[in-house]
């Protein structure tokens, strides 16, 4: 039975991949639990983490490290993989005023260390370390040692206790505060990802329908290429019904218009009134309308699965000229985008395709159309997107009066990469599409590994510390946690309106806080909490740091 001892008790890798397994396996089992209708989700396999090290199922330290950090970038890259697409444009809606709640975050957490500190007489660099594990902000925590050595020359072990004190706590403190939030608001998220979906529909930047009347005088007898050249807009004409023979024609840029012409336009929302103004008005026909005359015109929505035309434009395809059809829209991120010459394609994009039904076909049989191909994840870009994150967060960035260099980190560095491949790989010829599943699957196992890893390495000195004094410090830490949660997360829930699930994104970008970030993504399948998470965090991280130094700096 040795085998077996050094399986339970031993400190191989077999005994470490058993203890993992155990702690994952327990806390997703909690996880399905419901308390007053509530669960913390994912978040039960940091807790049972630190129950299972306290009484004494451990693995080694540097096999913990390990787990903990690989987790942690598989986790973050993936989400940050998830939400490109659609990260800049969120940013460009809504960025600016989750940014400044987020720093109202920072700056109340700093308000409150300081009082704190003058209310308790508790030293300053105690405290610093207690607000670092209060926002479970490990680079506040180092460039605060540093900042201190170099003031001092001398390192202040308390920095450290206090950080590891209040950091167990604190995950479940911002749980509680964003669980406290959802019930004084009664807030319903399915409701609210209902509400998403509906504002994203509605936004500017979607494509849809409009039928215009051609009663524009000087349009008579010009060529579509003509026309477009007048318009500083994007839109795509698919078909034109003529009175005249009462017959629906495919529109190419040839096509030239009469008065009275009535023409089917996919256009931003945006540019819908200029279009209007420039046709003629909008009208209401019947859809059989343009099914009208001799030829049958059907519209069919196609998936791109040929990894040869990711990232080409769709002008270059020459589907009008080859064969006879007209792509109109392209679906992709959740949103329609209007299909014009130059956009450029990305696999995975379900275009909407207008032609007869034989056209269609072949048209089909160009851009591959097949959903089998798409199963098949592209590992080269998702390792080489963690390469280049990991080396971006690596790098130390020295800014002027602040006496650390900073790093972006194992979280921020493949996030920011990640965001970008989203955006900007098809662009690249990179392939970044992976489907649903395989990315959720990429994700959910990061989360648990990176949940796993935090609880195993909190839970040794955990109780023995809380016994010693230390739960004073967690007091503390919890204050520093709650205030600055509950005050912005009220502010932007009552005055400023915003969705629940952008909300507590946002706050969890506002603590730096992965482990919370997989309690957010676990109470819905909107990617609403990951783009408010991405959207802060960058500048969050980057203010924790700094502003743990000044505090060093004037309290010591």
């Amino acid at each position: 039975m040795n085998w077996f001892t050094e399986l339970i008790l031993g400190t191989g890798t077999a005994h470490s991949i058993l203890v993992l397994s155990v702690v994952i396996v327990s806390g997703l089992a909690i996880a399905k639990w419901r308390i007053a209708g509530i669960s913390i989700g994912s978040a039960w396999i940091l807790f049972v983490g630190i129950v299972a090290s306290h009484f004494g199922l451990r693995i080694d330290a540097h096999i913990l490290h390990f787990i903990r950090e690989f987790g942690l970038v598989l986790f973050i890259f993936s989400i940050g993989l998830q939400v490109g697409p659609g990260f800049l444009a969120a940013l460009k809606r809504g960025g600016l005023r989750l940014n400044l709640l987020a720093v109202a975050v920072v700056l109340l957490g700093l308000l409150t260390t300081v009082a704190l500190h003058f209310a308790t007489g508790l030293s300053g660099a105690t405290l610093v370390g207690i607000m670092s594990g209060a926002v479970t902000n490990t680079p506040g925590l180092g460039a605060a040692q540093e900042a201190y050595t170099n003031v001092h020359g001398s390192l202040d072990p308390s920095i450290a206790a206090g950080y590891a004190m209040a950091y167990p706590l604190a995950v479940l403190g911002i749980i509680a505060s964003l669980v406290a939030l959802r019930m004084i608001g009664r807030t319903d998220l399915g409701q609210q990802a209902e509400q998403l979906r509906r504002e994203a529909s509605a936004v500017a930047d979607a494509a849809g329908r409009v039928v215009v009347r051609v009663e524009n005088p000087a349009i008579a007898g010009r060529r579509l290429d003509e026309l477009a050249e007048m318009i500083p807009h994007e839109f795509v004409v698919s078909r034109v019904w003529h009175p005249s023979t009462k017959s629906v024609e495919l529109v190419d840029q040839q096509t030239v218009f009469e008065p009275d012409d009535q023409l089917l336009i996919i256009a931003h929302k945006r540019d819908r009134d200029f279009l209007e103004t420039f046709f003629g008005p909008h009208i209401e026909v019947p859809d059989e309308r343009w099914e009208a005359g001799p030829t049958h015109y059907e519209s069919r929505r196609v998936v791109l699965s040929r990894p040869q035309l990711n990232g080409v434009p769709i002008g270059q395809l020459s589907l009008r000229s080859l064969h006879g059809v007209n792509v109109t829209r392209i679906h992709r991120a959740g949103t329609d985008l209007v299909a014009t010459p130059g956009l450029r394609l990305v696999l995975g994009d379900r275009l909407t395709l207008v032609g007869v039904a034989e056209n269609l076909k072949r048209a089909e049989r160009v851009l591959g159309n097949s959903a089998s191909q798409l199963d098949v994840p592209n590992l080269i870009v998702i390792f080489l997107g963690i390469l280049l994150g990991v080396g971006l967060g690596s790098v130390p960035f020295d800014l002027p009066g602040v006496p650390q260099p900073i790093r972006l980190g194992l979280a921020g560095g493949p996030l920011i990469i990640a965001l970008l491949l989203g955006r900007f790989g098809p662009q690249l010829k990179l392939i970044t599409y992976s489907t649903v599943s395989a990315n959720l699957m990429l994700r959910e196992i990061g989360m648990a590994l990176f949940l796993a890893g935090v609880g195993l390495g909190a839970g040794e000195s955990f109780v023995s510390t809380i016994v010693a004094g230390g739960y004073v410090w967690i007091g503390w830490g919890l204050i520093i946690t709650l205030v600055p949660l509950l005050t912005v997360g009220l502010i932007g829930q009552f005055l400023f309106k915003i969705n629940h699930l952008t909300l507590i994104g946002m706050l969890a970008g506002a603590t730096t806080d992965p482990p919370v970030l997989a309690y957010t993504q676990s109470l819905t399948d909107s990617d609403a909490p990951a783009v408010g998470y991405a959207t802060v965090y960058p500048l969050t991280m980057f203010l924790r740091v700094v502003v743990a130094q000044l505090l060093i700096v004037t309290l010591t």
